[in-house]
Protein backbone atom coordinates (compact mmCIF):
# COMPACT_ATOMS: atom_id res chain seq x y z
CA UNK A 1 0.00 0.00 0.00
CA UNK A 2 1.32 3.53 -0.94
CA UNK A 3 1.89 5.94 2.01
CA UNK A 4 1.70 9.83 2.12
CA UNK A 5 5.63 9.43 2.99
CA UNK A 6 6.38 7.43 0.28
CA UNK A 7 4.38 9.19 -2.24
CA UNK A 8 5.98 12.88 -1.88
CA UNK A 9 9.18 10.95 -1.62
CA UNK A 10 8.50 9.78 -5.30
CA UNK A 11 7.50 13.37 -6.65
CA UNK A 12 10.38 15.02 -4.75
CA UNK A 13 13.17 12.31 -5.56
CA UNK A 14 12.22 9.87 -7.35
CA UNK A 15 16.03 7.82 -7.28
CA UNK A 16 15.34 7.79 -3.47
CA UNK A 17 11.89 6.55 -3.46
CA UNK A 18 13.94 3.24 -5.01
CA UNK A 19 16.16 3.46 -2.16
CA UNK A 20 13.54 3.61 0.29
CA UNK A 21 11.81 0.51 -0.75
CA UNK A 22 15.18 -1.64 -1.27
CA UNK A 23 15.58 -0.46 2.92
CA UNK A 24 11.81 -1.33 3.66
CA UNK A 25 12.42 -4.52 2.06
CA UNK A 26 15.90 -5.48 4.09
CA UNK A 27 13.63 -4.85 7.00
CA UNK A 28 11.53 -6.66 6.42
CA UNK A 29 13.61 -9.35 5.36
CA UNK A 30 16.18 -9.23 8.03
CA UNK A 31 13.79 -8.94 11.30
CA UNK A 32 12.12 -12.34 11.12
CA UNK A 33 15.97 -13.36 11.66
CA UNK A 34 16.40 -11.62 14.56
CA UNK A 35 13.90 -13.20 16.57
CA UNK A 36 14.86 -15.73 19.42
CA UNK A 37 13.72 -19.54 18.50
CA UNK A 38 10.02 -19.59 19.77
CA UNK A 39 9.02 -16.21 18.42
CA UNK A 40 8.21 -14.20 21.35
CA UNK A 41 11.28 -12.13 21.40
CA UNK A 42 13.67 -10.49 19.78
CA UNK A 43 18.02 -10.11 20.01
CA UNK A 44 19.48 -6.68 21.09
CA UNK A 45 21.83 -7.01 17.84
CA UNK A 46 23.28 -9.35 15.14
CA UNK A 47 27.04 -8.72 14.36
CA UNK A 48 28.39 -9.71 11.30
CA UNK A 49 31.74 -11.80 10.50
CA UNK A 50 33.32 -11.82 6.91
CA UNK A 51 35.54 -14.82 6.17
CA UNK A 52 38.64 -14.79 4.06
CA UNK A 53 36.55 -15.73 0.54
CA UNK A 54 34.17 -12.92 1.50
CA UNK A 55 31.14 -14.73 2.73
CA UNK A 56 29.41 -13.20 5.84
CA UNK A 57 27.88 -14.61 9.06
CA UNK A 58 25.72 -12.95 11.32
CA UNK A 59 25.53 -13.87 15.22
CA UNK A 60 23.02 -13.06 17.09
CA UNK A 61 23.55 -11.28 20.77
CA UNK A 62 21.43 -10.81 23.76
CA UNK A 63 18.19 -9.80 24.25
CA UNK A 64 16.24 -6.34 23.54
CA UNK A 65 12.80 -5.71 25.11
CA UNK A 66 12.48 -1.93 24.28
CA UNK A 67 13.68 -3.38 20.82
CA UNK A 68 10.77 -5.52 20.38
CA UNK A 69 8.49 -2.91 21.35
CA UNK A 70 10.08 -0.47 19.19
CA UNK A 71 9.50 -3.42 16.20
CA UNK A 72 5.74 -3.43 17.32
CA UNK A 73 5.60 0.02 16.86
CA UNK A 74 6.80 0.01 13.46
CA UNK A 75 5.40 -3.04 12.52
CA UNK A 76 1.94 -2.29 13.17
CA UNK A 77 1.97 -0.46 10.17
CA UNK A 78 1.86 -3.24 8.12
CA UNK A 79 -0.69 -5.59 6.96
CA UNK A 80 -1.65 -8.18 9.12
CA UNK A 81 0.08 -11.26 7.36
CA UNK A 82 3.42 -8.80 6.87
CA UNK A 83 2.96 -8.38 10.76
CA UNK A 84 2.78 -11.95 11.31
CA UNK A 85 5.72 -12.74 8.81
CA UNK A 86 8.19 -10.17 10.54
CA UNK A 87 6.75 -11.03 14.41
CA UNK A 88 7.02 -14.37 14.65
CA UNK A 89 3.09 -15.41 13.28
CA UNK A 90 1.70 -12.67 15.75
CA UNK A 91 0.06 -9.81 14.99
CA UNK A 92 1.13 -6.14 16.30
CA UNK A 93 -1.32 -6.27 18.68
CA UNK A 94 -0.57 -9.73 20.13
CA UNK A 95 3.05 -8.93 20.05
CA UNK A 96 2.39 -6.37 22.15
CA UNK A 97 0.60 -8.36 24.32
CA UNK A 98 3.62 -10.64 25.45
CA UNK A 99 5.32 -7.70 25.82
CA UNK A 100 2.74 -6.27 28.62
CA UNK A 101 2.54 -9.56 30.23
CA UNK A 102 6.57 -9.39 30.84
CA UNK A 103 6.05 -6.20 32.48
CA UNK A 104 6.23 -7.55 36.19
CA UNK A 105 10.07 -8.18 35.85
CA UNK A 106 10.62 -5.10 33.91
CA UNK A 107 12.23 -2.69 36.29
CA UNK A 108 13.62 -0.15 33.46
CA UNK A 109 11.38 2.89 32.70
CA UNK A 110 12.15 3.52 29.56
CA UNK A 111 11.34 -0.35 28.13
CA UNK A 112 8.29 0.15 30.61
CA UNK A 113 7.07 2.95 28.67
CA UNK A 114 7.73 1.80 24.78
CA UNK A 115 5.41 -1.38 25.83
CA UNK A 116 2.83 0.88 26.83
CA UNK A 117 3.12 3.38 23.46
CA UNK A 118 3.10 0.13 21.69
CA UNK A 119 -0.12 -1.46 23.79
CA UNK A 120 -1.80 2.09 23.19
CA UNK A 121 -0.68 2.32 19.58
CA UNK A 122 -2.35 -1.22 18.98
CA UNK A 123 -5.27 -0.89 20.96
CA UNK A 124 -4.22 -3.61 23.55
CA UNK A 125 -7.14 -4.19 26.34
CA UNK A 126 -4.57 -4.58 28.71
CA UNK A 127 -2.74 -0.84 27.69
CA UNK A 128 -4.05 -0.30 31.74
CA UNK A 129 -1.54 -2.62 33.20
CA UNK A 130 1.35 -1.10 31.17
CA UNK A 131 -0.29 1.88 32.37
CA UNK A 132 0.48 1.34 35.98
CA UNK A 133 3.42 -0.03 35.35
CA UNK A 134 5.03 3.19 33.85
CA UNK A 135 3.60 4.93 37.14
CA UNK A 136 5.27 2.39 39.37
CA UNK A 137 8.63 2.82 37.60
CA UNK A 138 8.15 6.76 36.97
CA UNK A 139 8.61 8.57 40.66
CA UNK A 140 7.62 11.87 41.09
CA UNK A 141 10.23 14.82 40.78
CA UNK A 142 13.14 11.92 40.29
CA UNK A 143 15.25 12.81 37.38
CA UNK A 144 14.81 10.52 34.06
CA UNK A 145 17.17 10.12 31.29
CA UNK A 146 15.48 12.14 28.70
CA UNK A 147 15.16 9.29 26.41
CA UNK A 148 13.31 7.67 28.49
CA UNK A 149 11.38 11.10 29.78
CA UNK A 150 10.12 10.91 25.77
CA UNK A 151 8.78 7.37 25.53
CA UNK A 152 6.71 8.12 28.79
CA UNK A 153 5.30 11.50 27.25
CA UNK A 154 4.97 9.68 23.72
CA UNK A 155 3.23 6.67 25.25
CA UNK A 156 0.83 9.02 27.06
CA UNK A 157 -0.06 10.84 23.83
CA UNK A 158 -1.17 7.92 22.76
CA UNK A 159 -3.28 6.77 25.38
CA UNK A 160 -4.45 9.83 25.81
CA UNK A 161 -7.52 8.66 23.10
CA UNK A 162 -8.79 6.09 25.42
CA UNK A 163 -7.62 6.64 29.38
CA UNK A 164 -7.25 8.71 31.65
CA UNK A 165 -3.51 9.91 31.85
CA UNK A 166 -4.01 13.69 32.25
CA UNK A 167 -2.17 14.45 35.19
CA UNK A 168 0.20 12.02 34.39
CA UNK A 169 0.42 13.56 30.71
CA UNK A 170 0.83 16.88 31.80
CA UNK A 171 3.95 15.89 33.89
CA UNK A 172 5.27 14.82 31.77
CA UNK A 173 4.95 17.04 29.00
CA UNK A 174 6.50 19.84 31.68
CA UNK A 175 9.60 17.80 32.68
CA UNK A 176 10.35 17.53 28.62
CA UNK A 177 9.94 21.43 28.96
CA UNK A 178 11.81 22.17 31.94
CA UNK A 179 14.62 19.92 30.94
CA UNK A 180 16.24 22.79 28.64
CA UNK A 181 19.47 24.66 29.27
CA UNK A 182 18.49 28.60 29.42
CA UNK A 183 17.53 29.30 26.20
CA UNK A 184 18.93 26.83 24.15
CA UNK A 185 16.39 24.72 21.51
CA UNK A 186 17.90 21.62 22.64
CA UNK A 187 18.07 19.02 24.77
CA UNK A 188 20.04 17.73 27.82
CA UNK A 189 20.99 14.18 28.31
CA UNK A 190 18.59 13.92 31.69
CA UNK A 191 16.22 15.99 32.83
CA UNK A 192 17.89 17.13 36.14
CA UNK A 193 21.00 16.70 37.94
CA UNK A 194 22.11 13.29 39.42
CA UNK A 195 22.75 10.74 36.65
CA UNK A 196 24.98 12.03 34.87
CA UNK A 197 28.83 13.56 35.29
CA UNK A 198 29.35 17.18 36.04
CA UNK A 199 32.44 17.13 33.04
CA UNK A 200 30.07 16.10 30.73
CA UNK A 201 26.63 16.88 31.88
CA UNK A 202 26.45 19.59 29.07
CA UNK A 203 26.84 16.42 26.43
CA UNK A 204 23.55 15.65 24.90
CA UNK A 205 23.44 12.92 21.59
CA UNK A 206 21.51 12.92 18.89
CA UNK A 207 18.66 10.72 20.52
CA UNK A 208 18.06 12.77 23.20
CA UNK A 209 17.04 15.67 20.25
CA UNK A 210 14.83 13.60 17.85
CA UNK A 211 12.60 11.66 20.72
CA UNK A 212 11.96 14.85 22.52
CA UNK A 213 10.80 16.79 19.49
CA UNK A 214 8.94 13.90 18.77
CA UNK A 215 7.30 13.22 21.70
CA UNK A 216 6.08 16.85 21.98
CA UNK A 217 4.88 17.16 18.65
CA UNK A 218 2.99 13.83 19.36
CA UNK A 219 1.80 15.62 22.42
CA UNK A 220 0.30 18.51 20.39
CA UNK A 221 -1.25 16.30 18.11
CA UNK A 222 -3.00 14.43 20.65
CA UNK A 223 -4.87 17.33 22.19
CA UNK A 224 -8.44 19.07 21.54
CA UNK A 225 -9.14 21.89 20.17
CA UNK A 226 -5.98 24.24 19.97
CA UNK A 227 -3.66 21.42 20.96
CA UNK A 228 -0.55 22.70 22.28
CA UNK A 229 1.22 25.40 21.09
CA UNK A 230 4.12 25.27 23.85
CA UNK A 231 4.80 22.00 22.92
CA UNK A 232 4.67 22.47 19.39
CA UNK A 233 6.97 25.02 19.46
CA UNK A 234 9.43 23.87 21.49
CA UNK A 235 9.76 20.51 18.73
CA UNK A 236 10.25 23.10 16.15
CA UNK A 237 13.16 24.66 17.74
CA UNK A 238 14.86 21.25 18.36
CA UNK A 239 13.99 20.14 14.50
CA UNK A 240 15.55 23.40 13.18
CA UNK A 241 18.63 23.26 15.09
CA UNK A 242 19.55 19.65 14.80
CA UNK A 243 18.48 21.23 10.66
CA UNK A 244 21.00 23.81 10.42
CA UNK A 245 23.73 21.58 12.08
CA UNK A 246 22.99 18.85 9.79
CA UNK A 247 26.55 17.98 7.73
CA UNK A 248 27.07 18.60 4.13
CA UNK A 249 26.88 14.54 3.42
CA UNK A 250 23.73 14.59 4.99
CA UNK A 251 25.11 13.41 8.49
CA UNK A 252 22.77 13.63 11.81
CA UNK A 253 25.63 14.23 14.11
CA UNK A 254 26.12 12.09 17.88
CA UNK A 255 26.39 14.48 20.59
CA UNK A 256 26.09 18.23 20.95
CA UNK A 257 26.08 21.35 23.70
CA UNK A 258 22.93 21.26 25.24
CA UNK A 259 23.78 25.09 26.60
CA UNK A 260 24.71 26.08 23.29
CA UNK A 261 23.18 24.65 20.35
CA UNK A 262 26.43 23.12 19.00
CA UNK A 263 27.74 20.37 18.36
CA UNK A 264 30.55 18.68 20.23
CA UNK A 265 31.53 15.40 17.90
CA UNK A 266 30.01 14.95 15.11
CA UNK A 267 31.10 11.00 14.88
CA UNK A 268 30.05 8.23 15.05
CA UNK A 269 27.63 8.80 12.34
CA UNK A 270 24.39 6.17 12.47
CA UNK A 271 22.22 4.53 9.94
CA UNK A 272 19.50 4.44 11.92
CA UNK A 273 19.67 8.20 12.41
CA UNK A 274 19.99 8.46 8.48
CA UNK A 275 17.17 6.45 7.64
CA UNK A 276 14.42 6.02 10.35
CA UNK A 277 14.84 8.03 13.08
CA UNK A 278 15.32 11.74 11.93
CA UNK A 279 12.84 10.97 9.25
CA UNK A 280 10.09 9.03 11.87
CA UNK A 281 10.59 12.55 14.25
CA UNK A 282 10.30 15.26 11.41
CA UNK A 283 7.49 13.53 9.46
CA UNK A 284 5.72 13.19 13.22
CA UNK A 285 6.03 17.02 13.68
CA UNK A 286 5.22 17.51 10.18
CA UNK A 287 2.00 15.54 10.59
CA UNK A 288 0.96 17.43 13.84
CA UNK A 289 1.35 21.01 11.99
CA UNK A 290 4.79 21.84 12.05
CA UNK A 291 7.47 22.63 9.22
CA UNK A 292 7.88 20.03 6.59
CA UNK A 293 11.76 19.38 7.09
CA UNK A 294 11.65 17.10 4.21
CA UNK A 295 14.67 18.39 2.55
CA UNK A 296 17.01 17.55 5.17
CA UNK A 297 15.00 14.34 5.94
CA UNK A 298 15.82 13.28 1.81
CA UNK A 299 19.89 14.74 2.35
CA UNK A 300 19.62 12.52 5.42
CA UNK A 301 19.03 9.52 3.60
CA UNK A 302 21.24 9.79 0.57
CA UNK A 303 24.19 9.11 2.79
CA UNK A 304 22.80 5.87 3.11
CA UNK A 305 25.21 4.70 -0.62
CA UNK A 306 26.57 8.26 -0.62
CA UNK A 307 28.86 7.66 2.22
CA UNK A 308 31.88 10.46 2.08
CA UNK A 309 33.54 9.21 4.97
CA UNK A 310 34.31 5.61 2.83
CA UNK A 311 34.85 7.43 -0.23
CA UNK A 312 38.36 7.30 -1.75
CA UNK A 313 39.22 3.95 -1.14
CA UNK A 314 37.82 3.03 1.83
CA UNK A 315 34.18 2.52 -0.26
CA UNK A 316 32.29 -0.34 1.78
CA UNK A 317 28.30 -0.70 1.39
CA UNK A 318 26.11 0.11 3.86
CA UNK A 319 22.93 -1.99 3.06
CA UNK A 320 23.46 -5.20 2.49
CA UNK A 321 20.13 -6.94 1.00
CA UNK A 322 20.75 -10.17 1.14
CA UNK A 323 22.16 -10.59 4.58
CA UNK A 324 19.03 -8.29 5.73
CA UNK A 325 21.18 -6.22 7.35
CA UNK A 326 22.22 -2.00 7.09
CA UNK A 327 25.80 -2.09 8.71
CA UNK A 328 25.21 -0.18 12.59
CA UNK A 329 27.65 3.08 12.11
CA UNK A 330 30.64 4.71 10.89
CA UNK A 331 32.83 5.84 13.77
CA UNK A 332 36.96 6.98 14.19
CA UNK A 333 37.78 3.99 15.81
CA UNK A 334 39.88 5.90 18.43
CA UNK A 335 40.92 4.06 21.14
CA UNK A 336 37.96 4.14 24.19
CA UNK A 337 36.41 7.08 22.12
CA UNK A 338 39.27 9.28 23.08
CA UNK A 339 37.94 12.26 20.48
CA UNK A 340 34.63 12.36 22.35
CA UNK A 341 36.02 12.25 25.99
CA UNK A 342 38.84 15.32 24.78
CA UNK A 343 35.40 17.12 23.03
CA UNK A 344 33.75 16.69 25.92
CA UNK A 345 36.10 18.15 28.67
CA UNK A 346 37.01 20.38 26.46
CA UNK A 347 33.68 22.11 25.39
CA UNK A 348 33.16 21.67 29.10
CA UNK A 349 35.28 24.51 29.65
CA UNK A 350 35.50 25.99 26.20
CA UNK A 351 32.00 25.59 25.13
CA UNK A 352 33.61 26.07 21.16
CA UNK A 353 36.64 24.47 21.53
CA UNK A 354 36.86 22.20 18.65
CA UNK A 355 40.70 20.46 18.90
CA UNK A 356 40.80 20.05 15.36
CA UNK A 357 43.65 18.30 14.85
CA UNK A 358 42.30 15.14 16.76
CA UNK A 359 40.22 14.59 12.91
CA UNK A 360 43.52 14.68 11.33
CA UNK A 361 44.44 11.95 13.58
CA UNK A 362 41.68 9.77 13.88
CA UNK A 363 39.44 10.06 10.57
CA UNK A 364 36.10 7.98 10.28
CA UNK A 365 37.13 5.20 8.58
CA UNK A 366 35.84 2.15 10.25
CA UNK A 367 32.51 0.52 10.06
CA UNK A 368 30.33 -1.43 12.95
CA UNK A 369 28.89 -4.43 11.35
CA UNK A 370 26.30 -4.64 13.89
CA UNK A 371 22.41 -4.33 12.99
CA UNK A 372 19.84 -4.19 15.59
CA UNK A 373 15.95 -4.56 15.41
CA UNK A 374 15.27 -1.15 16.70
CA UNK A 375 16.85 -0.09 13.41
CA UNK A 376 14.36 -1.47 11.39
CA UNK A 377 11.14 -0.55 13.53
CA UNK A 378 11.86 2.99 13.11
CA UNK A 379 12.31 2.28 10.11
CA UNK A 380 9.04 0.87 9.23
CA UNK A 381 7.31 3.85 11.60
CA UNK A 382 9.14 6.03 9.35
CA UNK A 383 8.45 5.16 5.57
CA UNK A 384 5.11 3.24 6.55
CA UNK A 385 3.16 5.23 8.47
CA UNK A 386 1.51 8.31 7.35
CA UNK A 387 -1.07 5.74 5.00
CA UNK A 388 -3.33 6.99 2.54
Amino acid sequence: MTTTRLAALGREEPPLLALTQRLLAVAESGLPAMLLPGGEAFVFTVAGRQAADGSWTLERRGTSTRYAAITVLGARFLPEDRQRAVLGGHTAQEFAGLLVESLPAVTNLGDAALIAWAAAETDHPKLSDALARVDALDEDGRPQYTVEAAWVLSALAAARRSADVERRFSAARDRLLRARIGNSPLFPHATGPGLVPWYRSHVSCFADQTYPLQALALAHASGDGGGDPEALAASEACAARICELQGDGGQWWWHYDARTGGVVEGYPVYSVHQHAMAPTALFDLADAGGTDFGAAIRKGLRWMTDVPELAGGHEEPMILDDLGVTWRKVYRGDPKKAVRAARGLGTRVAPNLRLKSLDRVYRPLSVDRECRPYEFGWMLHAWQGGRI
